[in-house]
């Protein structure tokens, strides 16, 4: 959180960003270039793989995986494996159940190293398809596929750094911490520096950069941030990262999560997402001659997201309990505005380092990392773009604590408020033609029918708040 302000260092020196011919937004087959197959089978057979897992995810963000044998994964990356999508949420019905999981051999990586499976074990990442070969409009890595092709047809890349926010706790059955330390605390448990380390040691060796790893704000809560890298890349990253955190967390007896609001009280985790367009080598979001470094594109980019952040709530903040997260008082973001150093607002442009003044970039600030990071990217891709593309106007930056603003203030500054609870959030979405192009048809229609039915077993259940306030009482 407060780590947030100056801490990011996007190089300046362009060594993180991609060819832009590179294939992070092409169809599915385009990755499964014939030296990128040869790669994976070669690395199978000298490295003693015995299994390897297909992973992909269900519309609501959970992690799907089968395995196979080094026998049949030359045919698995030529033909794809059929599998039965009628049991994934979101995905086909009955009638129509068979599909086709293609792996993208570019994401190959021996599966925790080091760890019990000692390297024997590989993941791939899969595009999901139809049995006629075309892309399926339910799979979550498709629709951010398709957006990133948008962002290319306008000429740009789009970069993604989050910084992942979680909880550990005793157990899974209550939400004991290990620690009441605070934020960037040197704690003296062994537990915890051995979590941190043991993570970050898997997560780099399966080939995902961590920058920076601390205690945050809230008792027994950390935060790592992952290096940049295309938005594709990086919601399979994002995947990754939540697995190995808990995986090792329950591997030395404790639990982790990554719910928004676990604990009344006390900080909730957040995913602040750092965003940036490229045009070839150059980002586009940095003007030298503008008095803050701000270029054209990237303040409507910024008033894109602003103009359509309620609709896209629904999607970066998708459960219940992640409206416990988003209130005041806890540096989650509630206003509707922007700032260049506010952690109040909730889209922020840090300041560079000296030197690296063409570093520019956006954070956006309410994203809880429980998100289907496919789905998320792609919203928050799709809002910027229209800001871009309509040429819509960025309003003043706020420049006071707008917590400390009366509703009029807010109002006479233009400034309004993210939905304040999923079923609001649900309502900005149902009318937005923005997140319906995003998500297309399928996702979105699944996905409000989906969380309409979460929200109706929410107002329906009694919760302990309610049994402790009244039972006695009534």
């Amino acid at each position: 959180m407060r780590q947030s302000d100056d801490h990011r260092d996007y190089e300046d020196d362009m060594s993180y960003v991609g060819d832009p011919g590179d294939d992070e937004g092409d169809e599915p087959v385009e990755h499964t270039g014939s030296h990128q197959r040869d790669y994976v089978m070669r690395t199978v057979q000298e490295r003693g793989v015995r299994f390897v897992r297909l992973w992909f995810t269900d519309v609501l963000g959970f992690l799907k995986s089968f395995a196979i044998t080094p026998a049949e994964l030359e045919s698995a990356l030529e033909e794809g494996m059929t599998f039965d999508g009628s049991s994934i949420e979101g995905y086909s019905r009955v009638q129509e159940a068979d599909m086709l999981a293609v792996p993208d051999p570019s994401t190959f990586e021996l599966l925790l190293p080091g760890g019990p499976d000692d390297g024997s074990t590989a993941r791939i990442f899969c595009d999901i398809r139809t049995l006629d070969g075309e892309p399926f409009e339910g799979d979550p890595r498709r629709v951010l596929a398709r957006n990133l092709d948008v962002a290319h047809e306008m000429g740009y890349s789009f970069y993604v750094g989050p910084e992942m926010e979680y909880y550990y706790f005793r157990s899974a059955s209550s939400p004991d911490p290990l620690d009441q330390a605070g934020f960037f605390d040197l704690t003296q448990l062994d537990m915890a520096s051995e979590l941190r380390r043991q993570t970050i040691t898997t997560v780099e060796g399966m080939g995902i950069p961590v920058e920076y790893s601390f205690h945050e704000l809230g008792p027994s809560q950390h935060e790592m941030d992952l290096r940049h890298t295309d938005a594709l890349s990086m919601a399979d990253n994002v995947m990754t990262f939540r697995l190995v955190v808990k995986e090792v967390a329950a591997a030395l007896g404790v639990h982790a999560t990554f719910m928004p609001k676990p604990l009344t009280g006390a900080y909730g985790n957040g995913m602040h997402s750092h965003l940036s367009l490229f045009e070839g080598d150059l980002n586009a979001f940095h003007d030298p001659g503008d008095e803050h470094g701000l270029s054209k594109t990237g303040q409507a980019f910024i008033a894109g997201l602003l103009h359509h952040a309620r609709e896209i709530t629904a999607v970066t903040n998708q459960w219940v309990n992640s409206y416990k997260r988003l209130v005041s008082g806890y540096e989650a973001p509630v206003y509707v505005c922007w700032a260049r150093n506010n952690r109040s607002a909730l889209v922020r442009v840090p300041v560079p380092k000296k030197g690296r003044e063409s570093a520019t970039r956006i954070e956006f600030r309410s994203p809880d990392p429980a998100c289907n990071p496919y789905l998320a990217f792609s919203v928050m891709l799709a809002a910027g773009l229209r800001g871009v593309r309509e040429g819509y106007e960025l309003p003043p930056p706020a420049t006071n604590n707008i917590y400390e603003m009366s509703a009029v203030e807010r109002a006479e500054a233009g400034i309004g408020s993210l939905p304040e609870s999923l079923d609001r959030a649900l309502d900005a979405m149902e009318g937005s033609e923005l997140v319906a192009e995003a998500l297309g048809e399928h996702v979105f229609e699944y996905f409000l029918r989906n969380k309409r039915t979460e929200w109706d077993a929410y107002k329906g259940a009694v919760t302990p708040f309610e049994v402790e306030r009244y039972l006695g009482t009534l």
